[in-house]
């Protein structure tokens, strides 16, 4: 993947690489979400018998060739004119699960019509009514869940776009998603307010399962399950709002503990590697969700570039089971894996 990120560094306009690249602060948590992979080791089990390899896993009603899914991103058109349809077509060539951000430069209607399966990623905006109506959207785009982002009260601080003086899209690039009834383009209003309750407002407002995306800590992950939400995604919005926020694969075992196995976990933030993902679903998660590495992969070669990360992410994952000596996700237990 670091191969990805250098193509794509050569081809896209520096200010907008490093929006997509870019952290919080002086970037301490986005590098250390990668960090924190890079100081496990695995410890391999050996003569386990035969019976291939098996990835398909089962996620809120979706059955996924690979416990893969695309996490959401911002602006996908600032890496390929095609934005996210051409992740969308990447994604579905790839067998994959694709979470369509409310951030989408291409609306969330036109990304389903590529046949992509799809998650919807939300945020509930102090205007419920237009929240009300973005949900339906999504549900009548076909998507299987939506993913409520919770770690945004108030938008991170990035000194790469204060640098550039990055503050708005190039003409022509718009967020389709929040085109109200008459049209017009209305601006993502962060709720400061936001509470548990938005979660009891959105099962009522929906039939849709629900994910809730930024919960580092085991006392939030507790009270989603308690809300009732259908999974709950370990994040810290890959490295963008909080600097100095826990790694997303240090608050793992916690939120798994907490949860004990009531709904499934995700994990999203540096997942780079297929090691990456077997230490994750090792350490106690269902799937996780990959992001920068797939911009990277349309950057350089819009459907394809997405389909060739996401195949080579999990090839790596299948060969890397191979060689522990687990035949299925499930095989993956907290034993295999060890910080020195």
């Amino acid at each position: 993947m670091r191969e990805a990120e250098r193509g794509a560094r050569a081809v896209l306009d520096p200010v907008h690489f490093d929006y997509l690249a870019g952290g919080a602060g002086e970037e301490r948590t986005l590098t250390d979400n990668e960090e924190a992979f890079a100081r496990r080791r695995v410890v391999p089990r050996v003569l386990r018998g035969p019976g291939g390899t098996d990835l398909t896993t089962d996620l809120c009603g979706v059955r996924l060739a690979a416990p893969v899914v695309v996490a959401p991103t911002a602006f996908h058109r600032l890496a390929h004119p095609d934005g996210e349809a051409a992740t969308a077509r990447g994604v579905r060539a790839a067998g994959g699960l694709l979470t369509v951000s409310t951030m989408s430069t291409v609306a969330v209607e036109d990304v389903a019509a590529t046949g992509a399966t799809t998650w919807f990623q939300l945020y509930v905006q102090p205007d419920r009514a237009f929240t009300a109506a973005l949900v339906a959207r999504a549900e009548a785009a076909g998507c299987r869940a939506l993913v409520l982002t919770v770690d945004s009260p108030v938008r991170g601080r990035h000194a790469r776009d204060a640098r550039h003086g990055f503050t708005d899209l190039p003409a022509g690039l718009v967020c389709e998603n929040l085109r109200d009834a008459d049209g017009r383009v209305r601006d993502l209003v962060v709720d400061p307010d936001l509470g548990w309750d938005a979660v009891a407002w959105l099962r009522a407002t929906t039939t849709l399962p629900v994910l809730v995306k930024g919960v580092l800590h085991p006392a939030d992950a507790r009270l989603a399950v308690e809300h009732g939400v259908d999974g709950v995604v370990v994040s810290n919005h890959g490295g963008r709002q909080l600097d100095g926020a826990v790694s997303s694969l240090d608050a793992l075992p916690g939120v798994v503990a907490a949860v004990d196995g009531r709904v499934p976990v995700l994990l999203d933030g540096g997942v780079r590697r297929g090691v990456d993902v077997l230490v994750a679903l090792a350490t106690g998660a269902d799937a996780v969700m990959v992001g920068r590495p797939v911009l990277w992969g349309l950057a350089q070669g819009g459907a394809d570039g997405v389909r060739s990360v996401l195949t080579e992410l999990v090839d790596e994952l299948a060969h890397a089971m191979a060689l522990v000596g687990a035949h299925r996700p499930r095989d993956l237990t907290p034993d295999l894996v060890t910080v020195p």
